[in-house]
């Protein structure tokens, strides 16, 4: 890594990854990587044309007229731009999350964004979050970790998230669709959701955000000792 640390942060939809990931990495001084949102600017695109986020054929037909770029606004915040465009609210309406999930299980989706991840690490320090960073992304990332909670305590998050930024919806749409994108990246063929063999597990079911920030930073800080 060229003397840069890497933190993979891997886990389900709505374990509060990407929160808890941009709160540790404006505390340590690292560059925060939502590879989620990367994947979001694919399915958004797609979306916007009218394709068939299932249809590989026509998601890779889509690919090379697409300039996806990834950047920081001044508060630090990542910022996606598609052919220009700053779509990073875009990307966070609810039917682009599925999108997401269905493209981001196409190999050719997956490798033509793999090396704008594996480029960022290289270049900083980072702690980057998604489903596959510790067992596909970053292999050899120097701190892993799986970050999850239960069905019930992620829907509730992002039922209140969804409030806050004026897209209510229903708990039990809410939870449907959790537990239908946990389904699906658990069990898609290419790179399915799991835990890595030596990533630390962390849940947050049962306490809140500080309390869980402190905790990541904590096991990071731990594992960075044991490596001397």
């Amino acid at each position: 890594m060229n003397g840069h640390i890497a933190v993979a942060i891997d886990g389900p939809s709505g374990a509060g990854k990407s929160s808890l990931a941009r709160k540790a990495a404006q505390r340590l001084g690292y560059i925060y990587v939502d590879t989620g949102a990367i994947y979001r600017t694919v399915g958004l695109a797609a979306d916007r044309v009218g394709l068939d986020t299932h249809d590989q054929a026509a998601i890779e037909s889509l690919l090379p007229s697409l300039d996806i770029r990834m950047g920081y606004n001044d508060a630090g915040e990542q910022v996606m731009t598609l052919n220009g465009e700053d779509v990073s609210a875009a990307i966070r309406e609810p039917k682009i999350s599925m999108c997401a999930s269905n493209v981001s299980a196409m190999p050719p989706v997956r490798a033509f964004l793999l090396e704008m991840q594996r480029r960022t690490a290289r270049d900083n320090s980072v702690i980057m979050d998604g489903r596959d960073i510790g067992t596909v992304v970053l292999p050899e990332a120097e701190v892993k970790i799986f970050l999850t909670a239960s069905p019930e305590a992620r829907a509730q998050r992002r039922m209140l998230e969804l409030e806050q930024k004026g897209m209510p919806q229903p708990s039990d749409e809410v939870l449907r669709d959790i537990l239908k994108r946990d389904d699906q990246d658990i069990h898609r063929a290419i790179a399915p959701l799991r835990q890595a063999e030596d990533a630390v597990l962390l849940d947050t079911s049962d306490i809140g955000f500080d309390e869980s920030l402190d905790r990541l930073c904590a096991i990071i800080a731990h594992r960075l000792e044991q490596r001397g």
